[in-house]
């Protein structure tokens, strides 16, 4: 929710104050047009806001028709090296593209790509990360810093507004967080437009959300942002349920909040189960409301410390307590998990 420049992607916008937009990529071969478009489904069911494919070739334009006639998610086109896919991917529907003016080509080439999106009013990602840093940069600076990777962003924003086009979005991604933390505090300080966030190569589902979560939510929580992706090697539905949870943990977004305690010898009731149980029931839940829900081992972290939860359970011997704000309304027996899943529901 910055105060970036407003900008319209497909039917969203983001910048000046809308709300951080959770993206992901497909990651199915070009040509299983099926498992991309299976996959972008499940992705919009997932609550999606952006999603992205990468087209490495002509073959792989048919994707954007496709994957836009099954779904209503904004569609961006990811491009490297040839200036003539990003023109295509353009002309077939694509709502934003990403691109890295250094590898697309000369100056010429760059500004037929404006061309073509200036006529559409189509927004272009300027995405740089480490890996990709010019030579003379790298150099500079002996080696890969936050301020090579902030002035490789800007070097390429300066190209696409030297060709007359302002509608940009920039991302300056690195496998090392602090680095990446660190380039985009110095974006925030001089960029103008929308930032889209992520660790880039972040790593497998438990690396990856660690890295992400730290990443993300050291700029999340100074306001810095407007778009989000969490990187994960693994099924990119993922990607968007670990974004929702960093979203919500930072109150950045609407949605249910579970918090359970890591239990001690205290806890006599099978509270692991229970929390898998009720975390799984309310990740398919939804709601414009936001409900805190606390699964708590014992009376001492029950009630009490989980007093600002509207709604949560304390494990006893064999049974459990039901409360709501601190306040216990009744006793538990049998399947708890669901007893609590359907006062939840009864919420939203």
């Amino acid at each position: 929710m910055s105060g970036k420049k407003r900008t319209k992607i497909g039917n969203i916008h983001i910048g000046n104050g809308e709300k951080i937009a959770v993206q992901s990529m497909l990651n199915c071969r070009y040509d299983d047009v099926k498992g991309n478009i299976e996959q972008s489904i499940r992705l919009e069911e997932s609550g999606c806001d952006i999603n992205r494919v990468a087209v490495p070739n002509e073959e792989a334009l048919i994707l954007i028709k496709e994957i836009k006639s099954h779904t209503s998610m904004p569609l961006v086109a990811d491009i490297h090296f040839d200036y003539r896919l990003a023109i295509k991917s353009v002309e077939a529907g694509a709502d934003k593209i990403r691109i890295n003016p250094g590898n697309i080509g000369g100056m010429d080439k760059v500004k037929a790509v404006v061309d073509c999106c200036r006529e559409r009013n189509i927004p272009i990602r300027v995405g740089v990360n480490s890996g990709s840093l010019e030579k003379d940069i790298v150099k500079r600076d002996g080696g890969f810093t936050a301020k090579g990777l902030f002035d490789s962003a800007m070097r390429s924003v300066s190209v696409i507004e030297n060709s007359g086009y302002d509608n940009i979005v920039v991302s300056m991604k690195s496998s090392d967080v602090k680095m990446m933390i660190d380039a985009y505090r110095l974006a925030e300080k001089s960029c103008i437009y929308p930032l889209h966030l992520g660790v880039t190569e972040s790593g497998t589902m438990s690396i990856g959300t660690i890295k992400s979560a730290i990443g993300l939510g050291a700029l999340l929580a100074d306001d810095i942002g407007d778009t989000i992706r969490v990187s994960l090697t693994g099924d990119p539905v993922d990607e968007v349920r670990v974004a929702k949870e960093i979203l919500s943990a930072l109150k950045l977004t609407n949605g249910i909040n579970l918090i359970s305690c890591p239990t001690c010898g205290r806890t006599s009731i099978d509270l692991i189960e229970i929390a898998e149980k009720v975390e799984k029931a309310v990740s398919k839940m939804k709601t414009s409301k936001n409900i805190t829900v606390a699964v708590m081992g014992c009376a001492v972290n029950g009630p009490g410390e989980a007093r600002e939860a509207d709604v949560g359970i304390a494990g006893g011997l064999d049974d459990a307590v039901l409360f709501k704000k601190g306040e216990i309304i009744g006793k538990l027996k049998g399947d708890i998990a669901e007893a609590l899943i359907s006062e939840i529901r009864e919420m939203l």
